[in-house]
């Protein structure tokens, strides 16, 4: 379960010719027509397991894909791209990244082969006005992104490109930062958050992990108040989220899983409801719970 001991990124040379025409059919945001507003979407995507098993996780992640518009494109801001500064990938092709250890060879055989979309990340570097956004050609999409893309657009043919995460920032940095994206949403954005509401993996009890919806007292504590806060459009508790108490400084020991959510709450507007789905949780001090937004 240990995280980012080593990256090995891979080029998809084969793939590179389909690249380039996939990218044809999706032209700078700005040049496309406004569409119904997309949904915004938080997935709490757990083990990099969860890429290549069958799950009620998994059948989540399928059943909510269902229910949304095709996009003309993903953004995702993924738990495992931290870095100074905010970048956002900007390659035709980004490679899959296997940003783990000691997992089965099947899952380090997967590749995802999502076209990426630059013309989308110079338009991000240009809506984003706190900040200056660098143009990235060397990360690609890491497991916190392609582990459950794979599950919404099976077949790989909606470009794809990750937003880091600058570690320096506080969160309500990063929820503002957030609602500078909310253009996109009108252009067939999907935008994605990809993280863990509740992420210790230190205190996880492995003797549980096929233990249905198994969470500590203080994760059940955690869960039950975030859940309530994102019911009720209460987002000012959940940027604060240090002043909640033990149960949240247990829940969010670091905050690379967590601020994903915000960026996906920044983006609700007034009138706009969100729904959980797969809400439970794992192996005591973990939860998979998920949440879309319009």
């Amino acid at each position: 379960m240990n995280r980012k001991n080593f990256l090995k990124t891979l080029a998809l040379l084969p793939f590179a010719g389909i690249a380039m025409k996939l990218n044809q059919l999706y032209p700078i945001t700005r040049s496309l027509p406004t569409t119904k507003t997309m949904p915004v979407l938080f997935l709490g995507h757990g083990s990099p397991m969860n890429a290549i098993e069958e799950n009620e996780f998994v059948t989540g992640f399928r059943n909510i894909a269902a229910q949304i518009p095709r996009p003309s494109a993903v953004l995702c801001i993924s738990a495992h791209w931290e870095t100074q500064g905010t970048y956002v990938t900007a390659m035709d092709m980004p490679p899959t990244i296997h940003d783990f250890g000691g997992f089965p060879k099947a899952l380090f055989e997967v590749q995802y082969p999502a076209p990426g979309n630059p013309a989308l990340a110079k338009e991000v570097q240009t809506l984003v006005q706190q900040t200056q956004v660098g143009l990235d050609y060397n990360w690609g999409l890491d497991h916190g992104a392609w582990s459950v893309v794979k599950h919404l657009f099976p077949n790989a043919n909606v470009p794809v490109i990750q937003m880091s995460l600058d570690y320096r920032k506080n969160p309500a940095y990063h929820y503002q930062l957030a609602k500078e994206l909310a253009t996109l949403r009108q252009k067939g954005v999907l935008i994605i958050g990809s993280g863990n509401m509740v992420h210790n993996l230190g205190l996880l009890d492995w003797s549980k992990l096929n233990t249905n919806d198994y969470g500590f007292e203080w994760t059940l504590e955690a869960k039950t108040k975030m859940t309530d806060f994102i019911l009720n459009q209460n987002h000012l508790p959940l940027i604060n989220y240090a002043a909640n108490g033990k149960a949240f400084q247990l829940a969010i020991p670091t905050p690379e899983h967590y601020l994903p959510l915000l960026y996906a709450l920044a983006l609700q507007q007034p009138h706009e409801t969100a729904t959980l789905f797969n809400d439970k949780a794992v192996a005591g001090s973990l939860t998979m719970t998920s949440v879309k937004i319009g």
